[in-house]
């Protein structure tokens, strides 16, 4: 029973220690098991930079590596949406015949009808 406590406190402290960032200056941590071939494995996994320690404080000694968090991916930036027009909307070319004539007139256009005015317009927006 002593020995199934220990695995399950050793499976979740490799659970743990595998997500947690640490608050340090972007230092990650990872637990890598047991302590066998600790710092060749840490160093393997995650560059000659990383640190490792073998945590000999629980009944199975564990193997935790320090390593610098890669960076975030930089955030896409959004496409430029431009405006144009494509004409009037009326009883004959409603709204989707609008998207239509926007999306032959600007690559990736979709139109919709804005009225202004006594004016129905066919209001344009595409990428540009």
């Amino acid at each position: 029973m002593e020995r199934i406590t220990a695995v399950v406190l050793v499976s979740l402290l490799i659970m743990f220690a595998s997500v947690v960032n640490q608050t340090g200056a972007n230092t990650c941590t990872e637990g890598l098991g047991t302590c066998e071939n600790c710092d060749e494995r840490c160093k393997a996994k995650h560059g000659p930079s990383s640190e490792s320690n073998c945590d000999r404080s629980l009944v199975i000694p564990l193997c935790v590596c320090y390593y610098q968090c890669p960076d975030p991916p930089p955030t896409p930036t959004p496409p430029k949406i431009c405006n144009g027009g494509a004409g009037l909307c009326s009883a004959r070319c409603p709204a989707n015949c609008c998207d239509t004539n926007c999306a032959q007139k600007f690559n990736g256009g979709h139109g919709f009808c804005d009225t202004i005015g006594n004016f129905n317009l066919c209001q344009c927006q595409y990428p540009c």
